[in-house]
């Protein structure tokens, strides 16, 4: 077993935060894992890694080489791929937003599983902020403004949004006519799972985006909540088109202010900054990218 090893025991050790973690993940045993873990220390003559019976945590030392291990890793990683004609394979965790994956991954996926046999997949769905490192996951495709200084993100996509609201809604409130309309109207508020707060009205007005807040009839967590509240005429909303399409096609759903459009949402996937992407993450998100190609 060689240094390498015990950097790559190290590193998983430390993303995972989790001895017995790491070991599945490697598929090694934990006392491997373990004596791995003590043979780096001995050799660097540093405690690197603190551990208690809930936690284990990086020390100061841990850190500092923690991140020139994650650099070389990746740099071996990447040389070995560029003489390495292999086709992409190993595990692939990826968490998805729900509705994209329900809409636009979902219903594809058996194009990746046949180009890409030898790649396993795990899929996730959530929309909280997911720790890529310390849960293990490879990459997260999310919708909306994202800011991370420990990920790298491409975006995909570009989605038109709508502010709606319900038939019932607009037979019992009407429709505003400006921006100055919208205090007498309710509107359902979205609580962002980044923030904990609620998400403004945006409205596209020339070339500036104005924000409006409207005194909520009721707060969700969550996108098939939002669309729902709104289907239920509770009041207005501001999702992307495709969600809704058909609802408003049906006239179920009736489209406010349409010459002051919501700004259009970015579509990302990210992964970690510290890591440099495997092939099998490299395929998926250019498969992600043709996917979303023409989407809008």
């Amino acid at each position: 077993m060689d240094r390498f090893q015990e950097m790559q025991v190290f590193v998983r050790v430390a993303d995972r935060s989790s001895f017995a973690q790491a070991s599945e993940d490697l598929q090694i045993p934990r006392a491997t894992v373990t004596n791995l873990v003590q043979r780096l220390e001995a050799r660097v003559g540093a405690r690197l890694l603190d551990r208690t019976t809930r936690q284990v945590r990086l020390t100061p030392e841990g850190e500092d080489y923690y991140r020139r291990c994650t650099r070389l890793l990746a740099d071996l990683q990447e040389a070995e791929s560029a003489f390495r004609h292999a086709p992409p394979q190993g595990l692939l965790r990826v968490n998805l937003q729900g509705t994209l994956a329900r809409y636009f991954v979902m219903p594809h996926l058996g194009d990746f599983a046949d180009r890409y046999p030898e790649v396993q997949l795990h899929m996730a769905e959530d929309d909280r902020l997911v720790d890529l490192v310390r849960e293990g996951v490879d990459c997260v495709l999310r919708a909306g403004s994202l800011q991370s200084s420990t990920l790298i993100g491409r975006q995909v996509a570009s989605l038109r949004q709508v502010t709606v609201v319900s038939r019932a809604y607009a037979a019992r409130h009407g429709l505003p006519a400006s921006l100055d309309d919208l205090p007498q109207h309710a509107a359902v508020a979205y609580v962002s799972s980044a923030t904990g707060r609620a998400v403004a009205l945006e409205f596209c007005v020339g070339k500036q985006v104005v924000e409006r807040r409207i005194k909520p009839s009721i707060t969700v967590n969550g996108a098939d909540l939002y669309t729902g509240a709104a289907m239920a005429g509770l009041g207005m909303v501001q999702v992307p088109r495709y969600r809704i399409a058909q609802a408003l096609e049906e006239g179920e759903l009736l489209e406010v202010l349409p010459d002051l459009p919501p700004p259009s949402m970015p579509v990302s996937v990210l992964h970690p900054y510290s890591r440099q992407p495997s092939a099998r993450v490299r395929v998926f998100i250019d498969w992600l990218a043709e996917r979303f190609a023409h989407v809008s």
